[in-house]
């Protein structure tokens, strides 16, 4: 089921994995606290997943090496993923979202969208705080607005544990002077392309002439640049569960891979693992994929169809080795990756 809703909330549970592991462990509270990989600073190729905002005033941010981050902030304390009670955790928090009779459409462990026709939004962007606070001891900020894109940007404005609203009244005000990547949906690339058509605020976007982005960015990318500097975006909320249109895996290596047969293995063993993946859930393979990253940090993916739709792993894993076998592999790798995409559930 989708809706057209009047108002558009964005829940964003703050420093969310942070955030459980302190009310697991209550001796945190109050300190930097570094979540990613093992929990080992030192271990290499491993990224931040969730910073504490304590350890954020260090420059510490989702997706730094975890070495930096230990450079950064040597005292903080550094802990390892733990899948399975973040899944609780969120599941707990989008059961008590669903229970408030308005479609949810989840984003992922820590955010959602609410869709609701009410006339005080911000009552019930209070209620949501109040009512994951007292059920889970978790916070949350919530954007609130007529769409999607907008009401993310407003969640920006209102963390830590806040709420925030953005509507056609106050965007200009409060966005016209930002940098176009302030905007949800923009990023530096982007932005760098934008400056240099001397774009550079969101104003000066939401005021060019739409044939100049068309012409420049494309027909669809230009005029969604546009929608989106003017406040635009999708205005619709899905409470349908999500189901995946692809399964994935892939493996960053403590040393680049020189050896094809090393190679050739990884790419076995991730196919043989997604596959698994994939029988599980009764679905079927239609293409192939491969990333491959080398040591100078250029990736690039191939893809290819099958000849008909299979979860044979005689079929799937020599597909994946032949789309490895595409590549131009004359430096060092640094990562690969298998996905398998998949045909539409019966």
């Amino acid at each position: 089921m989708s809706a057209a809703p009047r108002w558009i909330l964005h829940v964003d549970l703050d420093q969310f994995q942070a955030a459980v592991e302190m009310l697991r462990h209550p001796e945190l509270i109050g300190r930097a606290i570094i979540v990613g990989g093992n929990g080992d600073p030192m271990e290499p190729r491993k990224v931040v997943t969730c910073a504490s905002y304590r350890a954020r005033e260090f420059g510490v941010h989702a997706g730094m090496p975890l070495r930096t981050a230990a450079r950064k902030c040597p005292d903080a304390t550094f802990l390892p993923l733990d899948v399975n009670v973040y899944d609780a955790a969120s599941e707990e928090v989008m059961n008590l979202l669903r229970g408030l009779g308005y479609p949810v459409e989840v984003w992922g462990w820590d955010e959602a969208y609410v869709g609701a026709d009410v006339d005080d939004p911000v009552e019930l962007a209070e209620r949501i705080r109040a009512t994951i606070a007292a059920e889970t001891q978790l916070a949350c900020s919530v954007g609130i607005s007529d769409n999607k894109q907008r009401a993310k940007v407003a969640t920006g404005f209102a963390k830590p544990n806040g709420v925030y609203r953005l509507t056609d009244e106050n965007w200009i005000p409060v966005m016209g002077d930002r940098q176009p990547d302030a905007l949800w949906g923009i990023g530096p690339k982007t932005a760098k392309r934008l400056a240099g058509m001397g774009i550079t605020s969101v104003t000066a976007l939401a005021q060019t002439d739409q044939h100049t982005l068309t012409g420049a960015f494309g027909p669809t990318t230009g005029l969604w640049l546009l929608l989106l500097a003017k406040g635009g975006g999708d205005t619709t909320v899905s409470a349908e569960p999500w189901i995946p249109r692809s399964r994935s895996h892939v493996i960053t290596f403590a040393r680049d891979l020189t050896d094809r047969a090393e190679m050739d293995s990884a790419v076995a063993d991730l196919a043989r693992r997604t596959l698994a993946e994939v029988t599980a859930e009764s679905r079927t393979v239609t293409r192939v994929a491969v990333t491959v990253r080398n040591s100078a940090f250029f990736t690039r993916t191939k893809i290819r169809k099958l000849a008909e739709p299979s979860v044979d792993p005689d079929v799937v894993v020599p597909a994946a080795l032949h789309v490895l076998d595409l590549f131009e592999l004359g430096r060092p790798v640094r990562l690969l990756g298998v996905r398998l995409e998949l045909a539409p559930p019966l």
